[in-house]
């Protein structure tokens, strides 16, 4: 008789000690281990240049802000997830990841630019500068996704992300940067909140909050994120 194994997750985290990337990623251990995850933890994307480690692995779980990766690390990742293993991840830890590699923002689809903070006067030179009220917006279109099903418009105050995409971005919820007085900019613009995108046969999953751990807490952003891991995984 043949026994199925536990699904394996690895756990990438490190780079800018600001998203405090242990702390978020211990948030999120807990529910893959619920769910039958055997979990890895690695504090560098050297583990992406193992092809037997990689080809064991069902979910990635990546929480990487900033950093550099090698070109085997990366073609490690890229043929891991085209060959079915999922990629998950929130905030720079996925979407500011490796701004060395061009290949690595293709293959997530989006690339944080920036978080347009609060009006000049009301800065103070801390990370709450960059804290801003904004609205997650659903599309009606992913109302039935595994993802987002049940899930409203909600309302964070946090860096609000500006993301460059493109086209093959499956998008799930969008956020709108406003025009404020103090803004260069004309218009307003409108950046993918959460997306997911298909490679190979593989999945990726995109959510733009999870700045602190507060926000990371939130129940709509958790959920999301929660589910998120699932729906990617192998």
């Amino acid at each position: 008789m043949t026994v199925d194994r536990a699904r394996r997750a690895l756990v990438v985290r490190g780079g800018w000690e600001g998203h405090a990337p242990v702390e978020a990623t211990e948030l999120f251990i807990p529910f893959l281990e619920e769910h039958g995850f055997e979990v890895h933890r690695a504090d560098s994307p050297a583990p992406y240049a193992d092809p037997d480690l990689m080809s064991a692995v069902d979910l990635i779980v990546q929480c990487y802000t900033m950093g550099t990766i090698e070109r085997a690390e990366l073609d490690g990742l890229e043929a891991a997830i085209r060959a079915g293993t999922g990629m998950a991840g929130w905030h720079g830890g996925i979407a500011d990841s490796y701004r060395n590699s061009s290949d690595y923002l293709h293959l997530i689809g989006g690339q944080f630019a920036c978080h347009p903070g609060k009006d000049p006067a009301e800065r103070e030179g801390t990370q709450a500068d960059n804290y801003v009220p904004y609205t997650v917006n659903m599309l009606p279109e992913a109302a039935g996704h595994p993802i987002t099903a049940g899930i409203s418009d909600f309302d964070l105050v946090t860096e609000q992300y500006w993301v460059l995409t493109d086209d093959y971005a499956d998008v799930l919820a969008t956020t709108t940067q406003k025009v404020r007085p103090w803004d260069p900019w004309h218009r307003e613009v409108t950046s993918p909140a959460i997306w997911t995108r298909k490679w190979g046969s593989g999945r990726i999953f995109v959510a733009t909050p999870g700045h602190s751990l507060d926000v990371l807490r939130d129940d709509s952003v958790r959920t999301v994120i929660e589910r998120g891991m699932l729906w990617a995984a192998r």
